[in-house]
């Protein structure tokens, strides 16, 4: 008995300061990179934006997984914001947006959140620039919210479902929501900052990740429990409605165009792509050398894209 007690404590010691060190590390990760923008509170949500403001046509970025709006103020956002009003948004529960841990991760919730903000910002049919799950999710907007999309420009995106995770990803794979917290707020901290070098090299593969990334680009962010539990969230929630959005792509009729690279090792450019293209014929598809982290390893091709987009909206718009 005395043997059992002692393990029970030991282990007690253990979960106690695992959770002390997550919770210390995530105090630290904030005090070095705050938030930059403003807040808005939606549906029990706080959502973080950067806005660069003024009466030029406006164009709301959204990141992808495990991302913040930093991957897009990393540099491609400069190279757009003296013809257009940029604004970054993180999504909820990314970054410094909050989501209830209870409330729905789905893209048709945040499709209606992220709708309500642009709405709010008294925005007309703002061009929705998408990476990665942003690209669905801007897929989502378009979809659901017209009134809130009128152009979409896809850097990497996801648009059809996939039958598993890539492999970086499948330590997100976690149905239950109670062990999506325990690790979150115990283990999933000091993982990461284990294995942190290497997760960011395979996502950026085959390109190298730029030595800023972590501070420059908001990677440190994703070491906070706040940001796993939201990640993996998001990335459970994925396959419950994406399909239903597949079925309704052929009935999108604003001008968009896609950019993807060969060597992305996360998404297959020819089943997300090339499919897209097939289902909608009107998409401008762009396929490049590079991986998937679009909007930091390749901003000047990234940025060209969302102009020419801009380009057929203003025109369409004008006739």
């Amino acid at each position: 008995m005395a043997i059992l007690l002692g393990l029970i404590l030991l282990l007690a010691i253990i979960v106690a300061g695992l959770v002390w060190f997550t919770s210390n590390t995530a105090k630290r990760v904030e005090a070095l990179l705050p938030p930059r923008g403003q807040f808005m509170d939606i549906d029990g949500q706080r959502i973080h934006y950067v806005d660069s403001g003024g009466t030029k046509p406006a164009i709301v970025m959204i990141h992808g997984l495990g991302g913040n709006l930093l991957h897009f103020g990393y540099a491609m956002a400069d190279k757009l914001s003296a013809d257009y009003r940029v604004i970054l948004v993180d999504r909820p529960g990314s970054g410094y947006s909050t989501r209830p841990e209870d409330a729905p991760a789905t893209l048709t919730a945040q499709a209606k959140t992220i709708a309500a903000l642009i709405r709010r910002l008294g925005l007309k049919r703002p061009l929705v620039v998408g990476h990665s799950l942003g690209g669905a999710l801007s897929l989502a907007i378009a979809l659901d919210h017209p009134d809130c999309a009128g152009g979409l420009a896809l850097l990497a995106p996801l648009t059809h479902a996939v039958e598993s995770p890539p492999d970086v990803f499948k330590g997100l794979e976690i149905p239950s929501p109670l062990m999506r917290k325990i690790i979150a707020r115990t283990v999933a901290t000091p993982l990461g900052i284990r294995r942190g070098p290497q997760l960011v090299a395979e996502v950026f593969a085959p390109e190298a990740a730029p030595a800023d990334f972590p501070m420059r680009a908001g990677g440190l962010l994703g070491l906070r429990p706040s940001a796993f539990y939201a990640t993996s969230s998001d990335m459970m929630a994925v396959s419950d409605v994406l399909p239903g959005y597949m079925a309704r792509y052929k009935s999108i009729d604003i001008p968009m165009a896609m950019l993807y690279g060969k060597g992305d090792r996360l998404l297959d450019y020819r089943a997300q792509g090339e499919a897209m293209k097939i289902v909608c014929p009107a998409l401008d598809l762009e396929v490049m050398e590079g991986g998937h982290m679009l909007p930091i390893t390749q901003p000047d091709r990234s940025a060209a894209l969302v102009r020419r987009v801009a380009e057929r909206q203003q025109g369409m718009q004008a006739a």
